[in-house]
């Protein structure tokens, strides 16, 4: 948060649009000012803007944060910085959960839900693959028949011709379905079949063929007689993550850099987010993934390469040039999570910064 140590008043200077005389009139009748005006009258309007903005984000953050999310969700770079927001307010974002999300982000406030902390739950909207009609038709089938119980218990109930393979199995690999059944490789080997069973008993619900299963209803629930796959062992935890990044743009439940700090014990080092404020050829370290690599080849012949870098806060560009290629061109594998050094270029008048590698600490891994 911004420390304000001082203030002062900046006065006024006259402001006139390009091209009109300075004795121009901006002023019609009854007081009524016209032009754009980049004044007193557009400042105070701006100025009353940011003044709710701030006491929205002071007063109500969670509340604040979901909606700020939300309207930004078709922006994975905002997103993951608004995120990365969220955790400095001691903010939890949480997973798609198939039994309480709703269409966009949700706010939790402790207060309200009891929880120790603040949360916001991702919304259905977000994830990949899942479109308008399936969220309108997993929320009806929510509201109409409580809690799903399974993966078959939703399949069951909800019209399977809103909701394909494809966007359950999105639903899965997100962590949608963790609450329920943990074992997402499980659910996946299942997926096939279970949708299966679902369509053959709709079938004969249409047709009335239900009624002697009825009685068997009365003891077993009917999702228990869904066909499981043999028992497999569940993804690795680092297969998990890259699901998530594939599947909502970002890490969630987790992420491979969170511990590389207090891991690695190296000083000096700034996150992706501060960069802007850094001038240009500022030396700097980073601790990132590799999010995207492009080798290249010069017109003199030699290999350099461009990067894609990302850290909990955001993501940037990165250029190795042909002679420090040399040096790391093993380490530049996708997912590599490297510490390195280099210094800020900023390529132009809105101050967006690249990054020019000239060393790396050779730390392959942090993670196993």
């Amino acid at each position: 948060m911004v420390k304000i140590v001082s203030r002062k008043l900046v006065k006024t200077e006259n402001v006139y649009d390009i091209g009109v005389a300075k004795d121009h009139n901006f002023v019609l009748a009854n007081g009524l000012v016209a032009s754009n005006c980049f004044n007193k009258s557009h400042s105070t309007a701006y100025a009353y803007v940011a003044y709710q903005t701030a006491y929205l984000k002071a007063n109500y953050p969670v509340e604040y944060m979901a909606a700020l999310i939300t309207a930004n969700s078709g922006d994975q770079d905002k997103v993951q910085k608004y995120i990365a927001n969220c955790q400095k307010f001691n903010i939890e974002v949480e997973p798609p959960n198939i039994n309480r999300s709703e269409v966009d982000f949700t706010p939790l406030p402790k207060e309200i839900t009891g929880e120790v902390k603040n949360k916001i739950l991702f919304g259905l909207s977000a994830v990949k693959n899942v479109g308008e009609g399936a969220i309108e038709a997993i929320l009806k089938a929510r509201k109409e028949g409580g809690e799903f119980k399974s993966l078959a218990d939703l399949c069951d109930r909800v019209n399977l011709n809103a909701l394909n393979s494809r966007t359950l199995e999105s639903l899965i690999k997100c962590g949608a379905f963790d609450k329920i059944e943990s074992n997402r490789h499980q659910l996946i080997k299942n997926l096939d079949g279970v949708m299966k069973w679902a369509q053959d008993r709709n079938k004969d619900r249409d047709m009335g063929q239900l009624s002697l299963f009825d009685v068997a209803e009365t003891t077993m629930p009917a999702f228990d007689s869904a066909p499981k796959h043999p028992h497999v062992d569940d993804f690795p935890a680092k297969e998990k993550l890259q699901y998530e990044k594939e599947i909502l743009g970002f890490y969630v439940s987790d992420h491979p850099l969170k511990y590389a700090h207090e891991q690695n014990q190296i000083q000096d080092i700034i996150t992706i987010d501060k960069m802007s404020e850094k001038k240009s050829k500022s030396a700097i370290k980073l601790v990132v993934m590799l999010a995207g690599i492009k080798h290249h080849i010069t017109k003199k012949g030699d290999p350099m390469a461009f990067l894609q870098i990302e850290d909990m806060t955001g993501q940037i560009d990165a250029v190795v040039f042909p002679k420090i290629y040399e040096e790391i061109k093993d380490l530049l594998t996708e997912n590599a999570l490297l510490v390195l050094s280099g210094k800020v270029d900023n390529k132009d008048d809105f101050h967006h910064p690249y990054y020019q590698l000239f060393h790396s600490i050779l730390t392959k891994h942090f993670l196993s």
